[in-house]
């Protein structure tokens, strides 16, 4: 997508963090604007604060994990704006702890939210960029979906997180060779970042209360939430850093979007275990004061 102008942005998840600064930019852009979150207050101060910079913007509170929600999203983008062009499935929470000690109420939020938002934003607007590209030879679409270095990586006491992101990387990958079967005006990215300054450490406090845990938590979920608070805040790359990859990335047709490309070098450790079938290598490898300190909280 070489244009931008004019044309139309659903962003969940876009009051905050990466969907705000997805947003800032899609308006300095001149694009029109549907930002979804389900933070219905800061939603609608985000709102108000585009609209009073010039932006055309609607705003509409969306659970992801909830089909109808994310349908009502696109047909209210549908007729204030007539089409969409770029979609950001970039609404996400996180969990952690020990995979034997997540609840079947975790991966209910964790996989409804990650996952199936970004199932229900592929299910529901990749067919109407086709629909708009048929109709249209110039039309341009393009789908960005948000996994994180864990979709390429397994961090421990990260599982039903880790899984999420696997599939959602997963996901994007198939509808990547998918689009080529049948379109050349349709394109997607997938963005994996590792640790930058955004809510995501605190996405509980959005937790639907029919999905929060009855039990206390335990000494690993305690343990993953104090290490994930000190690596998302002490980030330095930021929001708006990777919203402008993002965007270059889109221009460029980039298929695979990195925040921190140095991660790779664990990625590619992983993937050459595979090839070998050799067993999977430490996690903390490069860093084993990290590992050290987890060995002492947990078995402490």
């Amino acid at each position: 997508m070489k244009q931008f102008e004019a044309k139309v942005a659903v962003i969940t998840g876009g009051a905050s963090g990466f969907g705000k600064e997805f947003a800032r930019l899609g308006a300095q852009r001149g694009m029109k604007l549907v930002l979804a979150d389900v933070q219905e207050d800061v939603l609608d101060a985000t709102v108000a604060e585009f609209k009073a910079q010039g932006a055309q913007v609607i705003g509409l509170r969306t659970d992801v994990s909830r089909a109808e929600q994310v349908q009502a999203l696109a047909d209210a983008a549908m007729t204030a704006f007539g089409e969409v062009n770029l979609v950001f499935n970039n609404a996400g929470v996180g969990a952690g702890g020990f995979v034997w000690e997540n609840t079947e109420k975790d991966w209910e939020w964790v996989l409804g939210v990650n996952l199936y938002g970004v199932i229900h934003g592929v299910r529901i607007f990749t067919p109407l960029m086709l629909e708009a590209a048929k109709q249209d030879p110039s039309f341009q679409g393009h789908i960005v979906n948000t996994a994180s270095m864990a979709g390429l990586l397994n961090p421990p006491a990260m599982g039903v997180y880790n899984v999420s992101k696997h599939a959602v990387v997963s996901l994007t990958e198939t509808l990547y060779h998918d689009l080529g079967l049948v379109t050349e005006q349709v394109r997607c990215s997938v963005l994996c970042p590792y640790f930058v300054p955004t809510g995501i450490s605190q996405s509980h406090r959005n937790r639907p209360a029919g999905l929060v845990n009855e039990a206390p938590p335990t000494r690993s979920q305690m343990v993953s939430q104090a290490l994930s608070d000190k690596a998302v805040s002490s980030g330095k790359v930021t929001a708006a850093d990777v919203a402008q990859l993002t965007f270059d990335a889109v221009r460029d047709e980039s298929f695979y979007i990195y925040s921190h490309p140095q991660a790779l070098a664990a990625v590619q450790q992983r993937m050459e275990s595979i090839v070998r079938q050799s067993n999977p290598g430490d996690a903390f490898g490069d860093k084993p004061e990290v590992r050290a300190g987890l060995v002492a909280a947990l078995r402490g």
